[in-house]
């Protein structure tokens, strides 16, 4: 959980900043979508074997080059 404590003298704006920058190098974001919906067990295999495809015609294009 990110937790940022406003400073006496600081900006909204500047904390704000800071709470930004701390969900994001949390990973809290990305964790969040991922628990968003429900994937069934074969749809979850299914989505990783594509996404296994589309990065090995990724790196055979970058190695045609």
């Amino acid at each position: 959980m990110a937790l940022v404590i406003v400073n006496e003298g600081e900006s909204i704006e500047s904390a704000l900043r800071r709470f930004k920058r701390r969900v994001q190098s949390e990973d809290i974001i990305r964790d969040y979508k991922k628990h968003t919906f429900y994937l069934k067990p074969g749809e979850k295999r299914r989505l990783k074997s594509a996404l296994a495809r589309k990065r090995n015609r990724k790196k055979a294009r970058r190695n045609e080059m």
